[in-house]
């Protein structure tokens, strides 16, 4: 299975990365995975040029195909302003509409204070709602204070366990429909009038 990891950190070293490399390392401990991380510090001027002129640059198209095709995903991104960076927002900006619908995603986000972790539940949960992906239960977020500090492997191991579990599962259920064609459930409808009629009582 293919696990693409999407970085919105800028700085380098960055607290951003870190917490997406042990997230996708979490996740390899639970299932087998090619892991691929896309680097969005490295595409914002593709991205930005991508706005203006409507083409992606061959670096930038090929971070997009990866998105699309992985088999989940782990997204992380810094806080700005109580929410996910531009960058972030940019980027997936530029992911075709239905893309990403049914993929699994594990959200996760870094912060220097805890008054920000509700950033998951306010900007993450509804963006990747609204793309229609399956967003794992458990995201995770990290502030400053939390490197180092129980808890956070906890909240890693546990977010990491459902997207792996997610990505098995739809893979399993993927084969399967690849070999036995799946039914149309709407063949047999039967029609709204029969049905009223046997509820009318008889005699």
């Amino acid at each position: 299975m293919k696990l693409v990891v999407v970085s919105a950190g800028l700085s380098v070293p960055s607290s951003t990365r870190l917490l997406a490399d042990r997230l996708a390392a979490a996740v390899g401990r639970t299932a087998e995975v090619d892991v691929q991380v896309v680097e969005l510090r490295e595409l914002a001027v593709d991205i930005a040029h991508h706005f203006t002129n409507g083409f992606p640059g061959q670096a930038l198209s090929a971070a997009l195909d990866a998105v699309t095709g992985a088999d989940g995903l782990v997204v992380v991104t810094p806080v700005f302003s109580a929410s996910y960076s531009g960058l972030f927002k940019s980027f997936f900006d530029l992911v075709e509409p239905e893309a990403l619908a049914g993929k699994p995603v594990l959200i996760a986000a870094t912060g220097g204070t805890a008054r920000h972790s509700l950033v998951l539940d306010h900007a993450l949960r509804p963006l990747f709602s609204y793309l229609k992906a399956v967003v794992v239960p458990t995201g995770v977020y990290a502030a400053s204070e939390d490197w180092g500090v129980e808890g956070l492997d906890a909240r890693i191991e546990r977010a990491a366990g459902e997207l792996a579990a997610l990505m098995s599962g739809l893979s399993a259920v993927s084969e399967v429909a690849g070999r036995r064609p799946s039914a149309d459930t709407f063949e047999d409808v039967v029609p709204f009038e029969e049905r009223l009629a046997a509820l009318r009582p008889t005699g």
